[in-house]
């Protein structure tokens, strides 16, 4: 069997292809030309232990007489983030209706068994070009808006609070700000991209507690991470990252975090809105795209907060585990409420002091 070429640049797509009568025949020329991995069912499963970093670019699936296969298509075109996966059908037989039960889930396209496999390539490549999940993913915090809409009492009891504390703050800040440009070179705000509630990517201020090299030393780290050894990790990778006694962090980093004054700048961020006080803390980009299967994209239904229920139960104890993290967030997000809010921030004040330096 010959191979055939296609562009360089688009060998790396990577296929998943799901079913059996047909893999033997199409094994050979995906393989050559594609990043291909098959199994036999089961399209759900597997893509519930997918983050967006391991998802394939494109899924093929046989469909034949049965519904079963048009019920897992169906599943993942329902899902706020899988739905713009890239789904083709290959019908086994020449069944119309099928075709348009196909069609009606909305999926890229169907093919019918035989068919020239340089159209099916051509066609491959022309989808992952125009219509990849990964530049609509800017599509996704539009899409989880609509299930998260922050009540207004709290938006006010967010402005009025922040508003306050800044301005009661404003001379320990200047204190602070004068401390960190005493004892190392770089920036007194420390700013980096996080995600919050419905999947937002904002700009998220603290003040600087590690060197100014500390982003190009984190995968040196990675053995120090207290959450790299969760035995739930399908992929390996841990969706938290939080280090014991990191080396990164300055003599004032030390002190600035055991009390908890780093996180002061965030006032800001809840005064304009991109967080409340009360609520699940906002990821960096590499963890939040571990959590976006249906079990734990949970967390980016409640409101990104600058404490919440991980602060005042067990931060910084060894024995609190990803899972037990996860779990938190995700009742903070079913359950918030301004009686709940009010009980975290009396929560809060004494466990500012944490034990380990983590």
């Amino acid at each position: 069997m010959t191979t055939i070429a296609i562009e360089e640049s688009t060998a790396n797509i990577k296929i998943a292809y799901f079913g059996t009568i047909l893999s033997s025949n199409l094994a050979l020329q995906l393989e050559n030309n594609f990043r291909y991995i098959s199994f036999s069912d089961n399209l759900s499963a597997y893509l519930a232990e997918q983050s967006l970093l391991t998802l394939p670019d494109v899924i093929i699936m046989e469909v034949g007489g049965n519904d079963e296969s048009l019920k897992q298509v169906a599943y993942i075109k329902q899902h706020p983030v899988l739905k713009n996966l890239i789904t083709i059908l290959i019908g086994l037989d020449g069944n119309e209706e099928l075709r348009k039960k196909s069609l009606n889930l909305k999926v890229n396209d169907y093919y019918a068994y035989p068919f020239p496999m340089e159209d099916f390539f051509a066609r491959i490549n022309f989808l992952v070009k125009f219509k990849s999940i990964k530049p609509r993913m800017l599509e996704l915090p539009r899409v989880m808006e609509q299930r998260y809409r922050m009540p207004v009492s709290k938006r006010i009891f967010d402005v009025i609070a922040s508003g306050f504390a800044l301005l009661l703050l404003s001379p320990l800040f200047i204190v602070i700000a004068i401390l960190i440009k005493l004892e190392s070179k770089g920036k007194v705000i420390y700013k980096s991209k996080r995600v919050g509630a419905a999947y937002k990517i904002f700009d998220f201020y603290k003040f600087r507690s590690m060197r100014s090299d500390a982003d190009k030393m984190l995968n040196d780290l990675a053995a120090l991470n207290q959450y790299a050894n969760e035995g739930d990790n399908k992929n390996g990778k841990s969706a938290f990252v939080k280090f014991n006694n990191d080396p990164r962090i300055t003599r004032l980093g030390k002190i600035l975090r055991k009390t908890s004054i780093d996180e002061l700048p965030q006032l800001i961020n809840v005064f304009i809105g991109d967080m409340s006080l009360v609520g699940n803390r906002p990821l960096p980009l590499y963890e939040a795209e571990q959590l976006t299967t249906d079990r734990w994209s949970t967390r980016f239904n409640g409101p990104a907060g600058l404490t919440g229920l991980w602060q005042i139960s067990r931060r910084g104890h060894k024995n609190m585990s990803e899972s037990e993290r996860k779990e938190l967030d995700n009742y903070y997000a079913n359950h918030y409420s301004i009686f709940l809010d009010m009980k975290i921030i009396i929560k809060t004040i004494p466990a500012l002091i944490q034990k380990e330096q983590v």
